[in-house]
């Protein structure tokens, strides 16, 4: 099969490669780009720990394409810290608050919890839950997870706040 040129801004940065079109989202960015927060589960969706947010909104980069992503802006669990390392404060509230175990889902509860926080900035506890229902963890009660994603959501609100 004959690769096409891709172009994608991933974590803020232009990328440009050569790619099979079938090629994985998730391997072409763990692979070709040595991006490895996303992580590879179950390969059908199901788990979750694959999620990035793409153009405002939540994908499961092991079930799309790289040709479908052409041309996206892309931010994994790595492009939400700060460029001087500071993390995000879902990332900081999930260490605060041991939203992890084994730690082999975080990157995708991480960076579907971001995406959730922008479309409600307030959510309840129920709403949290309905809203990382696609992801699955397999260590936890997710009690820790919920509590990260409530203890983030007034410190992600204020900062939003204070940067308008």
């Amino acid at each position: 099969m004959s690769k096409m040129h891709v172009k994608l801004t991933v974590n803020g940065k232009a990328v440009e490669a050569l790619a099979e079109p079938r090629t994985l989202l998730i391997h072409f960015l763990r692979e070709e780009l040595g991006i490895t927060g996303p992580h590879i589960g179950c390969e059908s969706s199901h788990c979750g720990a694959c999620t990035v947010d793409m153009g405002g909104r939540s994908v499961k980069a092991c079930t799309m394409f790289v040709a479908q992503a052409n041309g996206a802006e892309i931010t994994t669990v790595e492009g939400l810290a700060a460029a001087d390392g500071t993390l995000h404060p879902l990332q900081e509230a999930f260490r605060e608050h041991h939203g992890l175990q084994c730690g082999y889902c975080t990157p995708g509860m991480i960076t579907r919890a971001y995406r959730l926080l922008q479309e409600n900035p307030s959510p309840t506890e129920a709403e949290v839950r309905f809203g990382l229902a696609g992801n699955l963890c397999r260590c936890t009660g997710y009690q820790n997870i919920v509590k990260a994603v409530l203890a983030a959501a007034p410190v992600m609100q204020a900062q939003k706040e204070a940067a308008e």
